[in-house]
């Protein structure tokens, strides 16, 4: 049986953005054992995942951190013995980890000066493409078949069940309809203001007499409070007392989730959720969201150069030019 070791990326979304990649060399090598590499904090993107037969955490910020337990970490996969490896993060030294690791077989892209690692080096499509399609690139230049390009994110039947407990201890019943918004991000300039998610939050509950379930991680939990006090009316949340699949089965439930660019917007349409993604600095043409749901996209171009990396910009004008009434006017195509 051939054994595949895919070393894959460190963010939450590019990791979903690479399932379309897995889906395909599962489709390519319906009998292989797959493992996948992933750093701690990605570990439970791929949980359920059918694709793939057993996941690797590398944790290089801990238990993987001295050379030492690097070096006992290459053993480790060395005793693998795998056959092949897929490289699809861009780094040195995640190409040095297959080559250290023995593997005959070694594909990724000849980008930061690893083209001597690996034994089949594929030169990056000069032309920008959306993250899915830059792993999906690299397998048909490998001679793998694109099955599509579709993300996925998997939930088990506890997952539902723990959503529905989740939302039972924050007071709302089976019966209830509910809207997420999900006011966090991994960076501030993405963020859509938080008087826009009050203003929409009492426009939802006033006029459509729909609960909103205010959504995130542990880090979002003073974000979320800021929009509670700004409400009228009362809120469900929800930060910081969900797993990702927790999450992503609550979303499955609501009539839509409202979300900048971020991880859990890729959750959302991954696992299925109707979704309304607000985008500012950052491209939907390059990470815009694909998958199992419906979305929209609403974005207000003020002629930047995008994506734009300016952490320092006076001000998100361009999350703020997506108005309130905009995101209303959308969302409710749902309800």
């Amino acid at each position: 049986m051939e054994k595949i070791l895919i070393i894959n990326v460190n963010w939450l979304g590019d990791v979903i953005f690479s399932t379309p990649a897995l889906k395909a060399i599962r489709n390519h090598f319906p009998k292989a054992y797959i493992s996948c590499l992933v750093i701690s904090r990605c570990e439970e993107v791929l949980k359920n995942n059918p694709r793939i037969n057993e996941i690797i955490v590398y944790d290089e910020d801990g238990k993987h951190k001295s050379l030492w337990t690097k070096i006992k970490f290459i053993r480790y996969l060395r005793k693998k013995h795998f056959d092949t490896v897929f490289v699809l993060h861009p780094s040195l030294k995640r190409a040095m980890i297959g080559f250290l690791a023995g593997i005959p077989n070694r594909i990724g892209y000849s980008t930061k000066k690893r083209k001597f690692l690996l034994t089949q080096a594929i030169p990056a499509n000069p032309e920008s493409m959306h993250k899915i399609d830059y792993f999906l690139y690299l397998l048909s230049q490998a001679g793998i078949p694109i099955v599509d390009r579709k993300c996925e994110f998997f939930l088990s039947e506890q997952d539902e069940k723990d959503a529905d407990l989740i939302l039972k201890q924050v007071g709302l019943t089976a019966k209830d309809s509910f809207v997420v918004l999900n006011p966090g991000g991994n960076w501030l300039m993405k963020r859509w203001p938080v008087k826009y998610f009050s203003l929409l939050a009492d426009w939802l509950i006033q006029k459509k007499k729909i609960k909103v379930v205010i959504a995130g991680a542990k880090g979002d939990r003073v974000l979320a409070q800021q929009i509670v006090n700004k409400v009228k009316s009362k809120l469900f949340v929800i930060t910081g007392l969900t797993t990702l699949h927790q999450l992503a089965a609550i979303m499955v439930k609501s009539r839509c989730v409202v979300t900048a660019d971020s991880g859990p917007m890729h959750i959302a349409v991954a696992a299925g959720a109707n979704t309304l993604a607000i985008f500012g600095p950052t491209a939907p043409e390059l990470t815009g969201p694909i998958g199992q749901s419906n979305a929209i996209i609403l974005r207000h171009s003020l002629g930047c150069k995008v994506p734009c990396y300016k952490s320092d910009c006076e001000s998100n004008f361009c999350m703020e030019k997506v108005t309130p009434q905009m995101v209303y006017d959308e969302l409710i195509k749902f309800l």
